[in-house]
């Protein structure tokens, strides 16, 4: 008997993999913060044992030493038995979605969340609202009130992390894929993503012109969330109905891969076999579409350059995103391709198992310890004293960026594929992100770029 439904369960077989050997503590950032046995890896694992043989109800107290963990996974990087921490988490968290009653503002903040963050097109709308925030001076003003240090602590978090929106970032176009000149050596499809699409668009404009650099013909269709969010989160049914629809989205194209520029989502979509295993119409699509699933470093890796380098000189800081590195192994890959960079030196960080803070909605929903975090995240490279910072999440760039405050670090930040871009064209991207907001972007290379509205 459990405690636990029978909806997926955390598996006993899983659970006894376990060995409580201790090798997960410094790697878990809230064991490092807190010091307390419950909320490391083990400690965990231990609560799920107790659920499962019923020796602990599944309530509050397990949800928050479940809610606590920010999922990062660097566990399961550092555990000499195998321990599959991600598949435990991931299983628990839905049995507390289930099963333990939040209370009403939680339920009210994370409905915020999960009807705004997914959608493009809302998203949108809201950033009007913030537009108009900051060029009124408001966010100045709020920020220096007293009212400010009033506000719930995740509204600040809210607020805090919203970057400087533009309007073109409102009314931006999608791009639907480029096309090489020459025969393809690949023919790739693109996650856009949410988030990314608004916040973050040169991101995949970078990402379509390397790949288009490099021999790929490249198809963006049109697409929605790949559920990302929703599965981290333990909203397993959403993130279900999420995945069946992008899966929809590419169906039919004739791909060899698909690229995800963001390492949140590229680690849910190669998890997509597993979440629809039991739906009979889209177990075998899930498998087969997951199998296909690239990290966009991963592939520049896998492929020889063809497009020539023009150097960068500089200190590159690399920030190793949770879910690229922990969640999917993807470590050398990213190094690798910005190392064939001319004059670019690329740099570890200390301490760079250890999580940012963001993952996922972790810094809206957890705030405290997400600032800890990102403050200590921001002062190990401070110590560094780079010209730029690199990282592959959406999540992270904006969660570096609101604690690079005075006194710690002020250095650029880009997504990995931007700079390649920006080697590519033999731009100077350091230099230009200093001097305004266009990241050493020329709107006269998209040349190979078919349009569409997002």
């Amino acid at each position: 008997m459990s405690f636990f439904d029978s909806e997926h369960p955390p598996s006993r077989e899983l659970l006894d993999d376990c060995v409580h050997c201790g090798f997960c503590l410094p790697t878990c950032p809230t064991y490092l913060l807190w010091g307390e046995e419950m909320d490391s890896p083990r400690g965990r694992i231990h609560l799920m044992n107790m659920v499962s043989d019923e020796e602990a109800p599944l309530d509050t107290t397990v949800a928050g030493h479940i809610d606590a963990c920010l999922g990062c996974m660097a566990c399961v990087t550092a555990c000499p038995s195998g321990v599959q921490y991600d598949r435990l988490l991931e299983a628990t968290r839905a049995q507390v979605e289930r099963n333990v009653p939040r209370s009403l503002p939680d339920r009210l903040f994370r409905k915020l969340i999960f009807t705004l963050f997914p959608y493009p097109a809302r998203l949108r709308v809201a950033l009007l609202g913030a537009v108009l925030y900051q060029r009124l001076g408001l966010a100045d003003r709020l920020r220096a009130s007293k009212l400010f240090r009033r506000l719930p602590a995740r509204l600040q978090s809210l607020e805090g992390l919203l970057p400087p929106v533009r309007l073109r970032d409102l009314t931006r176009r999608t791009p639907t894929g480029a096309s090489p000149k020459g025969s393809p050596r690949r023919r790739v499809g693109m996650l856009i993503g949410c988030v990314q699409r608004v916040f973050f668009g040169e991101v995949n404009d970078a990402t379509l012109r390397v790949l288009a650099a490099e021999g790929c013909a490249v198809s963006a269709p049109a697409q929605g969330c790949c559920g990302a969010l929703s599965f981290h989160s333990g909203r397993e049914a959403e993130a279900a109905g999420f995945a069946r629809r992008l899966i929809d989205s590419f169906d039919g194209l004739d791909l060899d891969t698909i690229v995800v520029n963001v390492a949140g989502c590229g680690s849910t979509m190669k998890e997509y076999g597993s979440l629809l295993a039991d739906d009979p119409d889209y177990a075998e699509r899930a498998a087969a579409f997951a199998a296909k699933v690239r990290d966009v470093t991963e592939l520049l890796a896998e492929l020889e350059p063809v497009a020539p380098r023009h150097p960068i000189p500089g200190r590159l800081a690399y920030h190793d995103a949770c879910h690229l590195n922990h969640a999917q192994g993807v470590n050398a890959q990213p190094r690798s391709v910005l190392r064939q960079i001319p004059g670019l030196e690329v740099m570890d960080i200390p301490e760079a198992a250890i999580c940012c803070g963001s993952a996922g909605i972790y810094n809206l929903v957890e705030p405290e310890p997400a600032q800890e975090l990102g403050r200590r995240k921001v002062a190990n490279i401070a110590t560094m004293q780079p010209d730029a910072i690199a990282t592959a999440n959406a999540g992270c760039l904006l969660q570096i960026r609101r604690y690079q405050e005075p006194g710690a670090v002020q250095a650029p930040l880009f997504h990995p594929v931007e700079i390649v871009d920006a080697s590519i064209r033999g731009v100077q991207p350091f230099r230009a992100v200093q001097t305004g907001s266009e990241r050493g972007r020329d709107r006269s290379e998209e040349l190979f770029l078919g349009d569409q509205e997002a």
